[in-house]
């Protein structure tokens, strides 16, 4: 079986396995944590790197973590990317650097067939062959870039190869100032260009803040924000530490003690 058709039928069996159907998916981020149980984080890293996913052999703990960026697009791709070698488990192989080694061809592939299924491009599109304004809703619905969406148009045959070929270099901003969507893709910017901490750690944390084992610095330093905003905004949601409280007891009867060894005693 290639790379191509390994990628589409693990894509379809996610889908199905999680009941996702063939509509658009929303926030990658909390889809992955949700259905896996993996932690996914954003972070600041260099411009050359875009994601990775990590497995930790001695907790067997894993994590994706993905690069903030201005374009939404990619991120999304890069994090359905990575969730293919999490359920391909291409930890247990020997790393590939190579971009078109077949892992990461089939990752690629199942990143594709998972954000914008043939299925769902059929449905939304309707009449063959599609327009230039239906790349557009493809791309602006499916989260996807006009490359992505327009080999999944073709793969679904609803534009001929020349047309395919034609959309391809066009970028994400382009077409949504061309058809209007600029300011929700401008909103898409501003949340890829997010940091972004695991949840199930940001639980944790909140919890150990809430029994005063966990400071709100703590908090405010993994998700990047001045410890004044994050108290501010625990208050506002009325998430407060428990009062210290101190036992206090009666002192226990003990045997007098001679501290000078002269006979002059004293009582704890």
């Amino acid at each position: 079986m290639n790379p191509e058709t390994q990628g589409r039928d693990a894509a379809a069996a996610f889908r199905g396995d999680h009941h996702l159907g063939a509509q658009p998916l929303g926030d990658l981020v909390a889809l992955i944590e949700q259905t896996t149980g993996i932690d996914v984080a954003v972070l600041d890293v260099g411009p050359d790197e875009h994601g990775l996913t990590m497995r930790d052999p001695g907790r067997d703990a894993v994590m994706i973590a993905v690069a903030r960026t201005w374009h939404p697009m990619r991120q999304r791709s890069t994090l359905a990317h990575e969730l293919a070698h999490v359920v391909f488990e291409d930890w247990t192989e020997v790393p590939e650097t190579a971009s078109n080694s077949p892992r990461e061809q089939r990752a690629n592939a199942f990143a594709r067939h998972l954000l914008v299924p043939g299925e769902g491009v059929r449905a939304t599109v309707g009449a063959v062959p599609a327009s230039f304004s239906q790349l557009s809703k493809v791309v602006q619905l499916f989260g996807v870039s006009p490359a992505m969406a327009s080999i999944a148009m073709h793969a679904a045959g609803v534009i001929s190869e020349d047309t395919k070929r034609e959309w391809v270099p066009l970028p994400t901003r382009a077409v949504a100032a061309q058809f209007g969507w600029s300011d929700h893709y401008e909103s898409l910017q501003q949340l890829s260009h997010r940091t972004r901490a695991p949840q199930k750690l940001l639980a944790r944390l909140v919890a150990g803040y809430v029994e005063n084992v966990v400071s709100a610095q703590t908090i405010a330093t993994v998700r990047g924000q001045p410890v004044e905003q994050v108290m501010q905004q625990l208050s506002a949601e009325r998430i407060t530490p428990k009062p210290r409280t101190v036992a206090w007891t009666d002192l226990p009867d003990v045997e007098p003690i001679d501290w000078d060894g002269e006979g002059q005693e004293s009582v704890l």
